[in-house]
């Protein structure tokens, strides 16, 4: 494998879900804290999963504690359930009760996926949503400042999965892309492998039992999960995790 196709990233290991949370609020809200102080906007998309719930409560706790302000901050998603917004499996209302609504954060800076619309329909509307107010490369993909992302047991981030035929075509270089996933809910909406290799920054949020081999296997060199492909198409990641793997 060429040098420049070696995936490069940052493994940050930590001893509890907790700790994790913790660790990556805080290193988020260091980086919140410079955009406040340049008078800069941050633009950022969100992920679901186990950990979410624990990392929407650190920030809530930390941004407190420290006095840092997220009236700056745009927030997006990096997939989303194709389910009304009070859905308990809503990824939008994970963030709305956990993180939102405690720290009263506007509405104009939300930027939910319509996850009640039809897949196509909620993909274009969340397309044209994110190309209007994040800016563009040449490329045409936005450049979010940090997209957070978790990791499931078979190695898939946000709605990217494994073995799906589609994943192989052009269409996964889409901005957002309907997708049905091996899980259910089926029906989902995903940023495609384009938003996540233009994007300043993807930070990876991977916790949780079962997960020990897709991790060791995702940073591998030769690594063939959905994130290994996104550590090898980036010039650096970060990966917090309180999962042991082997080093490599």
């Amino acid at each position: 494998m060429p040098e420049d196709h070696v995936p490069r990233f940052e493994l940050i290991s930590l001893s509890s879900d907790l700790e994790l949370a913790k660790a990556a609020a805080n290193a988020w809200l260091d980086s919140v804290r410079i955009s406040n102080e340049r008078g800069e906007p941050q633009h950022v998309a969100l992920s679901g999963g186990r950990i979410a719930q624990r990392f929407f409560n650190a920030i809530t706790v930390c941004s407190r504690e420290r006095a840092v302000s997220l009236a700056n901050v745009h927030f997006f998603w990096a997939d989303e359930r194709c389910v009304p917004p009070d859905h308990p499996e809503s990824n939008f209302a994970l963030a709305k009760t956990f993180l939102f609504e405690p720290l009263s954060i506007s509405a104009d800076r939300i930027h939910r996926i319509p996850g009640e619309e039809s897949p196509q329909r909620a993909a274009t509307i969340a397309t044209a949503e994110i190309c209007r107010c994040v800016p563009a490369r040449q490329s045409g993909y936005p450049i979010l400042d940090i997209i957070f992302l978790g990791m499931g047991e078979d190695g898939h981030v946000a709605s990217l999965f494994p073995n799906v035929p589609m994943m192989e075509s052009k269409e996964a270089e889409d901005i957002y892309i309907p997708v049905v996933a091996p899980k259910p809910p089926p029906h989902r909406i995903t940023l495609g492998y384009g938003p996540l290799r233009a994007a300043q920054n993807v930070w990876v949020l991977a916790s949780g039992p079962g997960k020990e081999s897709a991790l060791t296997i995702s940073l591998a060199e030769n690594g063939i999960t959905p994130l290994a492909h996104v550590l090898r198409t980036r010039a650096m990641t970060k990966v917090f995790t309180d999962i042991w793997v082997e080093r490599l």
